[in-house]
Formats: C-alpha cells, structure tokens, sequence
C-alpha cells in the first residue's frame, strides 16, 4: 500500500497531466474554430534572400530536398507544448544582435550560440524541432513586413490547424492571420532552396533583412 506522501505526489501529477492535456484540446479547438484563412495562399514562386542563399552554400546538409509529400503537423498537446517551449527557450537564450554588429556585414545567416537577429533565431528553431522529430517540410522559414514596413524572418509552422507563426519578438505562438506581419515569402515544402511568393505584388529584391 502507497504511503499518504508517495500517494499524493501519484495523485497531484494525475491531476497536472489531466489539466495540461485538456488546456491543449482547448487551443486545438480553438485554432480548429477560428475565422479566416488557416494557411498563408501562394502566388507562384519568389527569389531566395541573398543571406539564406549564402547560408545553403556554406551548410549544405540544412538546404537539402524534402520529400515530396507536403505533410503538416498533427497538433496533439506535446506537439503543441513542444512548439512553445522551444520559442521561448530560444528567445531567452539568443540575445538579440544585427549581422552588422556581430560581423560587420548587413547579411549573414548563421547557427547562433548566444547573439544572433530574426533569421538566426529561426534557425535554431527550426534545428531544435527537427531534433524533436518534427519534419523539416512542416517547418518553413519566411519572410514578412513588420508593422514599421521593416523586413523580418519567422518561422511557419505548417498544421492541420493552420499556419502558426514562432517570432524571436514574443513567445506566445500565434496563428499567421493574427499577427500585423504582410507575408512575403516563404521556402517550399518540397526544396528549402525553393521559395514561395504570398502576396500577389511582386516581392522585394532578395536583400538583407534588416528587421532584428
């Protein structure tokens, strides 16, 4: 027979689970219901930034071919979970830095250890899910306008819910149609090399992307 204190500690992580478990069908039914669009459409195809093609160059095995099956994630309460935890967790540990004040350069992508801007957060992101056994197709990164007009990187979840944006600017994920980003363009699930306009205006010139 248990004794009161092992009892209690059964008991309480019983009710913790429970509770976390139904928090996330309450965000699955809640992205299920939502208005609007649940994925970014596409316009056709778009040029690279210049600083992601120099990153495939340089890290080859992170640009390779996908599958062509174009899946996306189940969003069960631990894949939710894990999509939370790893923004944030990246967030507070990447402090933020321009490409001019780390490398004297406006554009360079790069793995970040500690100092990185938009895109290197994304990378790490998209690394750390991958290792989670998320599938790289479902994880896009893209690029957008932000609210002052200024270009900027997140990364695109792709689920059975919708479009969910992970931004080094917040930890809460949000559902692409809630942000005040206009999205550009984002990589194809098919070839990360690839890259998809989504909007229908002709998309700016592959520069650097200077939003942090």
């Amino acid at each position: 027979m248990l004794g009161k204190t092992k009892a209690a500690i059964i008991v309480g992580f019983i009710i913790c689970w429970a509770g976390a478990a139904g928090a996330g069908e309450e965000i699955l039914r809640s992205f299920k219901q939502a208005g609007g669009r649940a994925y970014a459409p596409i316009y056709g195809q778009a040029p690279p930034p210049i600083g992601f093609v120099d990153f495939c160059a340089r890290e080859t095995a992170e640009c390779r071919p996908l599958t062509p099956r174009a899946r996306k994630i189940r969003l069960t309460p631990q894949r939710w979970r894990q999509l939370q935890e790893v923004n944030s967790a990246v967030n507070r540990r990447i402090a933020p830095a321009s490409d001019i004040e780390l490398y004297g350069v406006a554009e360079h992508w790069v793995m970040p250890t500690d100092a990185g801007d938009c895109e290197d957060y994304v990378l790490l992101k998209k690394r750390q899910l991958q290792g989670l056994g998320f599938a790289a197709e479902t994880l896009l990164i893209t690029v957008v306008l932000d609210e002052q007009g200024d270009g900027h990187a997140v990364l695109l979840a792709r689920t059975e819910s919708g479009d969910l944006v992970l931004d080094n600017r917040r930890d809460e994920i949000k559902r692409w149609t809630e942000t005040r980003y206009q999205f550009l363009k984002r990589q194809s699930e098919q070839n990360p090399r690839k890259w998809l306009a989504l909007t229908p205006k002709s998309a700016p010139d592959s520069g650097a992307i200077a939003g942090n």
